[in-house]
Order: C-alpha cells, then structure tokens, then sequence
C-alpha cells in the first residue's frame, strides 16, 4: 500500500552549503515553530492511550516502548525519567531499542531490520494483556518496530504508535496511532530534526499527563521524585514548606524523616 512519506519530502531550503551560519540557524528554528502546532492536531488520539494505561495502572499494567535508532533513544530517555521524577519503579515505564543498549550510544548495523527481534525483547519483560506498547517511528516502516507491533496484536496487548507519516503501515497496524505530520527536514530526510522533536513533545505529553493521573502530582508539585541530590532535597523541603506554611529547614527535616514530599504532607495533615 503506497502512502505520502513526508519524511523524505525534499527540504523546502536548498544549496544551504552556501549559506551562513547565522541564516541556517534562523532557517532552522523557522521549521522548528511549526512542530508545536502539528503536535497539537494529535492530541485527540493520545487521550484514549492515557486513559487505558491509568485504567489498568492499579493492576499492575506498564507502558512500553519500542524503536530504532533516534526514536527508539527518545523513548529510553522518557522511560529512564519517570523514576526520579516521579517516583516509579523503573519497570513501570520501559524502552526498548533495535540493537540493545549498544545501540544507545552507537549505531548497530542492520538492527532496525530485524521483524522477529522487539518481540524477543518485549518477552524479557513478560509483557502481557494488561500493557501498553507503543511503536515509535519516524517513517511508520521500521521493521522492528512493525514485527513487534504485530506480535504484541497477536498476544492481546493494547498498542499505539507515534510516527510523523500518516497513513504508514504502523499507522495502520496499531489500535491507537498518533501521526505528527510536520512535513519535510530542513536537511531532506534528516528525522532526528523536526520528527525527533515532534516526538520528543508527544512522549513528555503521554508519560506527564499518565502520571499526573495516577496521583504523582500534587497541585503542580513532582511530590514523589526520588530524593537523589541536594538540589532535589532542597526542592522537596520547599515543596513541604509551602504546602504546610513550616519553614524550609522544618520541611527538610520531615523530608528525612517521612521519605517523599507526598508521605510528609499526608503524615502532617492526618
């Protein structure tokens, strides 16, 4: 089936070899002020995706996401913060990337190619009915990311995708597909530009307003994030002090004492 793949649309700039730095930086940041607005016009299918993973949050269901190369980094990045932000157990949020960690930092040849190898993957993790997958990819053809897609189908499990191309296949596979269409690169074909953005904010969206909904946010306040600096220790004990009206060494103190900010206000209010 043959669809428009506006990822690799030619730039609507050219001979920019020519150019200064100072006129390919404005270009740039020109093409960046229209992913916001692209983005926007997804919302309406990421809501149905936060809602199933807060009604299955008591059971135990998790969020996974799968990808290759740039999106499958964003996807490990939103995953590897939810735990100190928050306060998850790090098995609650989970990225997967085509060629394994290696691949984090390095490039691993061919891994995106490989249909059967995300299922393997995803079966490490005992995925099951309860969760959520979603496939990130640029294009929407990614073979690793389709192959673990259909296999997830296959098994029953509720799946989701974010690609900039409507229409792709992976569009086409999922239950819930959210299509950011913010059309072509400044660099032709360069995803990890205008796509990697797009999908950037669209993960910050999904994973922020999943926790918010499952109470890891007090008023505006991150009062479960895990403790591990002096800086996060300082937030949280100004955190306490305001909600309270206790002075900030007062809050620190509690802090120590109940753990969280949640556990310290709750125990000073009960």
């Amino acid at each position: 089936m043959s669809f428009n793949k506006l990822t690799e649309s030619a730039s609507h700039y050219d001979h920019l070899e020519e150019k200064s730095t100072l006129e390919i930086l404005q270009d740039i940041n020109k093409e960046d002020q229209t992913i916001a607005q692209a983005v926007a016009q997804s919302i309406d299918q990421m809501a149905p995706i936060i809602d199933i993973l807060v009604a299955n949050f008591e059971k135990g269901g998790r969020l996974f996401y799968i990808g290759a190369g740039t999106s499958g980094r964003l996807g490990i990045l939103d995953a590897s913060e939810i735990p100190p932000t928050f306060g998850m157990p790090h098995g609650r949020v989970v990225g997967l990337i085509a060629g394994g960690d290696t691949a984090i930092r390095k490039a691993v040849e061919n891994a995106e190619d490989h249909k059967t190898q995300a299922w393997l993957d995803l079966k490490t993790h005992d995925i099951n009915d309860l969760d959520v997958l979603v496939g990130i990819a640029a294009s929407g053809t990614t073979p690793y990311v389709l192959g673990g897609i259909a296999a997830a189908k296959a098994a029953g499990i509720t799946t989701a995708c974010i690609t900039n191309n409507p229409g792709a296949p992976l569009a086409l596979a999922v239950d819930y597909p959210i299509e950011i269409p913010v059309g072509p690169e400044y660099v032709t074909g360069s995803t990890r530009m205008k796509s990697g953005t797009a999908q950037k904010l669209a993960l910050n969206m999904l994973s922020t307003a999943y926790m918010i909904r499952v109470g890891r946010v007090k008023g505006n306040k991150m009062v479960h994030m895990q403790l591990s600096n002096d800086k996060l220790v300082l937030r949280g004990a100004s955190y306490i002090a305001q909600a309270l009206g206790v002075s900030e060494e007062t809050g620190k103190t509690m802090l120590k004492k109940y753990g969280s900010v949640h556990a310290a206000i709750e125990a000073a209010r009960s």
